[in-house]
């Protein structure tokens, strides 16, 4: 995405700079701050309001952690493209990572580190890799399309956001570790079950005034341990078969075929920095990231459509018009769904699955009128400015027109609105390396759904939108489906 916008962050040399203490926010409570105004699982909306009610740049506490929250969409892109100097990832998140026992991968690493990692994830990433490996998304996506089959024979209700997320799983260990798990097809996978667990415990744990799992270990607690050991030893197991392979066959160096292949070929060049720990990091960072983002953008998308009868008509017609045996969608008719990839993008603009990114200032810095000092914790509000009417036309509605070179109203501008405003996939140097891979996912689910089969109904609970759920991603509420095959 296009992302630059003027630098309006520097404030003129004749204004007085605000400092922390003197922003505006809600009133703290001893000792624990504004941690019990904020509910875990929806903090992204609470933050959201507070911009409202406080203006773009104001104060929050967590416990004893000061925390500034910034909501306009100019300084979220300054803050974000000024990593890693000078901003990184929170202490906090590298120390709860960490004490989950977890391996320290792209994620949560700064610095030299960090760099090291880049080069080594973006070597599998880019897209001629990930065109290697479209066959073994070919066949998980068929994997799906069977899951849904059945569910359309029997007349099931599919749960939504559960299906989505074998889909990414399977998706992410045969692309990125050459490894077939095979959830969508196997109940009761364990791998699934554990990794479910840890990014709301993650986010949790992030919002928490005072770490009491440090002192009192609840049930909850050790059962996320020994989730945690179970899914570091697949890791482990995925990494070990990746190797034998590189040692069975050398010419597999020079020509991976996954994503895990290249990251180890390239840590294992002269001079790369990176142990098996490091990539061990990595590959649990991608099973993470690209189970729950993607299979929620989905998920999301599906419903949106839903709610919207003509847009969900032209991109089931597109779908047809491309795709000439939508039981194995090709390279070239993926490439070709342009409508598609529109719906991903608008999506993405109403419901980032992202809503909030926390960095922490690695230099005494300002922004606007604020001084920021070092060490001080950011949170930027990444949804604020794209669904405000001052920086989106018709920002409520759900048109994902605006994202066609032709669009709704001549369009140009309009995209251009959207592009500079939206970051779902952050920006700057620290900009996610699974971007190209997460947009492929989608629209080849996407493909699988709208060339196979008919939406009988896309329901939540109470038959309103859906609720949104923060679970260090952001989650919709209770979606289930039904389904027909599609009548040849």
């Amino acid at each position: 995405m296009d992302l630059e916008t003027p630098d309006r962050t520097a404030a003129p040399a004749t204004t007085r700079l605000r400092r922390y203490d003197e922003l505006p926010g809600p009133r703290p409570y001893p000792v624990v701050g504004n941690a019990l105004q904020l509910d875990s699982r929806a903090s992204h909306l609470q933050m959201q309001r507070w911009c409202e009610e406080y203006g773009p740049i104001y104060r929050l506490r967590i416990g004893p952690r000061r925390v500034m929250v910034i909501g306009d969409h100019a300084l979220v892109a300054r803050v974000l493209r000024d990593r890693p100097e000078g901003f990184r990832r929170t202490s906090a998140l590298e120390t709860v990572w960490t004490e989950m026992g977890m391996q320290p991968g792209l994620f949560a690493v700064n610095g030299e580190v960090w760099k090291r990692q880049r080069r080594m994830v973006m070597s599998g990433f880019d897209p001629a890799h990930v065109k290697r490996y479209f066959p073994a998304l070919q066949q998980v996506a068929a994997a799906l399309a069977r899951r849904w089959q059945k569910a359309a024979q029997q007349d099931q209700t599919i749960d939504l956001q559960a299906d989505l997320m074998r889909y990414t799983v399977d998706t992410i260990a045969g692309l990125a570790f050459g490894a077939e798990v095979n959830t969508l097809e196997t109940e009761g996978n364990v791998l699934q079950h554990h990794l479910d667990k840890i990014f709301p415990a993650l986010g949790r744990r992030l919002l928490s005034p005072l770490p009491i799992w440090r002192w009192w270990r609840s049930a909850a607690d050790r059962e996320l341990e020994r989730g945690v050991a179970e899914v570091n030893k697949a890791v482990d197991g995925f990494i070990a078969q990746a190797r034998a392979r590189l040692v069975a066959d050398p010419g597999r160096r020079e020509h991976p075929e996954n994503l895990l292949e290249a990251m180890l070929a390239a840590a294992d060049e002269p001079g790369s920095g990176i142990d098996d720990k490091q990539v061990s990091g990595n590959v649990l960072t991608m099973l993470l990231a690209g189970e729950d983002t993607t299979a929620n953008t989905i998920a999301w998308m599906i419903h949106l459509l839903w709610r919207h009868p003509a847009a969900l008509q032209r991109a089931q017609a597109e779908v047809r018009a491309v795709v000439a045996d939508p039981a194995r969608p090709t390279w070239d008719e993926i490439a070709q769904l342009d409508f598609i990839e529109a719906c991903t993008h608008e999506t993405m603009r109403l419901k980032p699955v992202a809503p909030l990114l926390v960095v922490q200032a690695l230099a005494d810095t300002t922004l606007a009128d604020v001084q920021v000092p070092k060490g001080m914790v950011v949170t930027t509000v990444m949804r604020r400015d794209s669904v405000s009417e001052e920086h989106v036309p018709r920002a409520a509605a759900f048109e994902p027109e605006r994202w066609l070179a032709a669009g709704v109203g001549g369009a140009a501008a309009l995209a251009g609105s959207a592009r500079r405003i939206s970051m779902p996939f952050g920006a700057g140097p620290r900009i996610c390396p699974g971007r190209y891979l997460a947009l492929l996912e989608m629209k080849m689910a996407m493909a699988t759904l709208l060339g196979r089969f008919e939406l009988d109904s896309v329901d939540t609970p109470d038959g309103q939108i859906a609720r949104e759920k923060l679970a260090f991603a952001m989650a919709p509420v209770g979606l289930t489906m039904r389904l027909r095959a599609q009548q040849c």
